[in-house]
């Protein structure tokens, strides 16, 4: 099959200089999750149609080499949006599936057995809504689909149909040139619609199929930042379902926030509050405690994140302790039964196994050994304000606290360094290295009063 994504829109009721395409549900563009859903059909082709904003819808999409676009000038309506695309269609394909950018909720799955359905025929994917204000309804006659009008042009008992057209529709690509051909934009509109489409099978003998989907999230349509809250609470309530699914124990799934890909084994335990973005791995058991920020990173199996901790691009080891109110950055890497406490950095640093830094301390371009214990007040001087430097420590050191590490500068096995220290130089193997002013007491000395 052909696939043609419409995605030209404006997006006027956004308030927003961002085109509304490229306005995010779960971290990810709309029209980038519906390109992921088309994929899924395995297309022959895939055309995006663009037009307010082009060149930054093309910037967004210019990864995915799979998709080919086709520019809508001016903004003439959906039927002229598929007009535009027709040079960019493989004409072998029998059925061309039209998608919609602003529609991101929908499943793979559903698309594929509605196409089934559809045949060599028309197909339309409706939804029966409640309150069915501002879409185009499904007129029928003993059953049959004859015609989709929009709101503006309905009459009083078209507007009673709550059956309404999602705007995702399926056609025989061999008719698209004929029925592009007879569109008019004779409407309050003054815009050549694509549900025009229908009334042109009928006329034509071609089968009209209405296909029903019974989630209405899953064809919810985003016009709106209001829309925009509701689709993302709506698959934030998927993807927990799924995690629930799947064995994580998540105390209250309405707190959860997934941005990416959360992968997860077997009794891994989700506080409320959290987010997730990019790709993330959390091991068999492992326990993330309330209102973290875990972005691209991978924690090994029986670990614990206590609350509030931020990790971005690390990785954990097994039956490590981390947090409360931990920031690890890019490149942190710690071993099995680390410990990380509150108030501390890691930043492009390798923790050995066993080690210890839980207070108030900054480590950065480090690599540390294994059974070290860092003092509260640590830090790593790793930057000249233009070059950075590396700092090694070795296995069994002991850092006091309120230390400096003067970069580039080594620890040695099993060496204790005097709290209040500022290395400069290496510190030797199984010795004590102190480096502190003497201290004295001034006797007479006065405290200054203010006058």
């Amino acid at each position: 099959m052909n696939i043609v994504i419409l995605a030209a829109g404006k997006g006027t009721r956004m308030h927003s200089d961002l085109p509304k395409v490229l306005q995010p549900v779960a971290g990810e563009p709309m029209v980038s999750r519906v390109i992921r859903t088309a994929s899924a059909l395995s297309p022959a082709r895939t055309v995006v149609v663009i037009g307010h904003g082009s060149e930054r819808v093309k910037a967004a999409l210019a990864e995915i080499s799979e998709i080919r676009f086709a520019e809508q000038k001016a903004l003439l309506g959906t039927g002229d949006a598929l007009r535009c695309a027709l040079s960019e269609l493989d004409p072998a394909e029998k059925q061309t599936l039209v998608l919609v950018g602003d529609v991101p909720l929908i499943r793979a799955e559903s698309l594929s057995k509605f196409c089934e359905a559809t045949g060599n025929g028309v197909g339309i994917l409706t939804v029966e809504l409640a309150d069915p204000t501002g879409y185009g309804r499904i007129v029928k006659q003993n059953g049959q689909v004859t015609r989709i009008v929009e709101q503006k042009d309905a009459s009083p008992e078209e507007l009673s149909i709550h059956e309404i057209n999602t705007g995702i529709m399926a056609l025989p690509t061999e008719r698209l040139s004929d029925w592009c051909g007879r569109m008019t934009n004779n409407n309050a509109q003054h815009e050549f619609y694509l549900t025009d489409f229908i009334e042109f099978a009928v006329k034509d003998g071609v089968p009209v199929t209405s296909f029903p989907v019974s989630d209405e999230a899953e064809v919810m349509g985003v016009n709106s930042k209001r829309q925009l809250a509701c689709a993302e609470r709506a698959l934030q309530k998927r993807l927990a379902e799924e995690l629930l699914d799947a064995g994580v124990t998540l105390p209250d799934p309405a707190r959860i926030d997934i941005r990416g890909t959360l992968r997860c084994g077997r009794d891994v335990f989700i506080d409320v509050g959290c987010v997730f973005e990019g790709d993330v791995v959390l091991g068999d058991r492992v326990h993330v405690g309330p209102y973290c920020v875990i972005r691209n990173t991978r924690v090994e199996a029986d670990t614990v994140i206590q609350a509030f901790t931020h990790s971005d691009g690390a990785v954990v080891g097994e039956e490590a302790k981390v947090g409360p109110f931990t920031r690890l950055r890019p490149g942190a890497e710690l071993g099995r039964e680390t410990h990380i406490g509150n108030f501390c950095e890691i930043k492009k640093s390798t923790i050995g196994t066993a080690s210890k830094v839980n207070h108030l301390s900054y480590i950065g371009d480090t690599t540390m050994g294994s059974g070290v214990n860092i003092g509260a007040g640590t830090i790593t001087c790793n930057y000249d304000g233009v070059n950075k430097f590396r700092t090694v420590i070795g296995d069994d050191a002991f850092i006091g606290s309120d230390t400096q590490l003067v970069a580039p500068v080594e620890v040695g096995k099993g060496a204790t360094l005097g709290a209040g220290t500022t290395l400069t130089r290496n510190a030797p193997e199984g010795k004590l290295t102190l480096s502190r002013a003497r201290q004295v007491t001034i006797d007479g000395w006065h405290r200054p009063v203010k006058k």
